[in-house]
C-alpha cells in the first residue's frame, strides 16, 4: 500500500512539473513586429524606434543626419 501512495506521489509531481514547464514557455512569446526604415546616409535598415528621423527621412544616427544635411 505505501508503494501505490509513493508512485501517485512521484506521479503528481511529474504532472505538476511538466505543467509549470509548459506555462513558462508559453509565456516566451515573441512581442509586436516593428516596422523597419532605411537610413537615407547610408542605406542600413533599423527599427523605427531606433531610429533618427528628420522630416520625411530617418537616419541611423545624428551623425548620418548631421552629414546628410550638408
Amino acid at each position: 500500500m505505501s508503494r501505490l501512495i509513493f508512485l501517485i506521489a512521484i506521479a503528481a509531481l511529474i504532472y505538476l512539473l511538466l505543467k509549470s514547464y509548459r506555462r513558462d514557455t508559453s509565456s516566451n512569446k515573441p512581442g509586436k513586429p516593428e516596422d523597419m526604415v532605411r537610413c537615407a546616409h547610408c542605406g542600413v535598415h533599423l527599427p523605427v524606434s531606433e531610429s533618427v528621423r528628420d522630416g520625411d527621412a530617418y537616419y541611423c544616427s545624428a551623425a548620418h543626419r548631421d552629414a546628410h544635411r550638408t
